[in-house]
């Protein structure tokens, strides 16, 4: 018995290894694309990244000129501000006359990457291909993030005033964009059907977005109550007492310095 145990062990070693069957090619195969295809969207995501950087860094050598020759690189006459500071032809500052610009590029570009996600999403793609499309719309996403980022530490009132909105988009505008937890609202009824585990994480996302708008919210309130308090006092009354006049100024100003932080939250 025991010769018959290893009489077929030792024939087959003898026979060498099988040929794969062809389910086993096929899924090979299949994993040779999927490696190449995530070589191909590692390399994409890395030269958008690369594009990115350089542009920003474009962006701030652009800004930096602006500055120091201190004008209005929209091809606009400068007007001597009431503070001795320059300002364009749109009484806007240079740094947010860049931004405008740039955003109105942002917007075109912004486009183009939705039309070419709706393509791909109607021609029924599969989720790794689509995957690149959407790497590429959260990557230009951030972009325009950066882009407020910047303008926010140089002309944080532009930004907060919607004027590079247009004017139906400005009813909405909350700190310089919309309510996160208005958005939700807007696309939760496109995104159907959902999972109920889905449908719990989007409800619980809503619930702290709102909370954490509500908190904004009573910040800036707060914040506003306080310069109002201040430019009331009596130090501001006619005559003023300037020593305390420019004292008390000198704090309304640092106070509304914190609205960046408020939209960079």
């Amino acid at each position: 018995s025991e010769g018959n145990r290893k009489g077929p062990t030792s024939s087959s070693e003898q026979e060498g290894p099988k040929t794969p069957d062809p389910k086993t090619l096929r899924r090979l195969a299949q994993n040779r694309e999927a490696a190449r295809k995530s070589r191909l969207r590692k390399k994409a995501y890395v030269q958008q990244l690369e594009s990115s950087r350089i542009r920003l860094t474009q962006l701030e050598q652009e800004l930096q000129r602006a500055r120091t020759q201190g004008m209005f690189l929209g091809g606009g006459n400068i007007i001597g501000g009431d503070q001795g500071l320059p300002v364009g032809i749109n009484n806007i500052s240079p740094d947010a006359a860049l931004f405008d610009m740039e955003y109105t590029r942002w917007l075109e570009e912004h486009h183009r990457l939705m039309c070419e996600l709706r393509a791909a999403i109607q021609e029924h793609l599969p989720e790794n291909e689509l995957r690149i499309f959407v790497d590429n719309c959260l990557a230009h996403l951030d972009q325009v993030m950066n882009l407020k980022s910047m303008v926010a530490k140089t002309d944080v009132f532009h930004l907060v005033s919607g004027m590079w909105k247009t004017p139906a988009e400005r009813c909405f505008m909350w700190m310089g964009g919309f309510r996160p937890s208005d958005l939700i609202k807007v696309i939760l009824n496109q995104i159907e059907p959902l999972t109920e585990q889905q449908i719990m994480g989007i409800c619980a996302l809503q619930q702290s977005t709102q909370e954490a708008e509500e908190a904004l919210t009573q910040g800036l309130e707060a914040l506003n109550q306080s310069v109002s308090d201040i430019i009331t006092s009596d130090s501001l009354s006619c005559p003023p007492n300037m020593t305390n006049y420019m004292g008390q100024m000198a704090v309304a100003i640092n106070k509304l310095s914190t609205i960046e932080g408020f939209v960079r939250q």
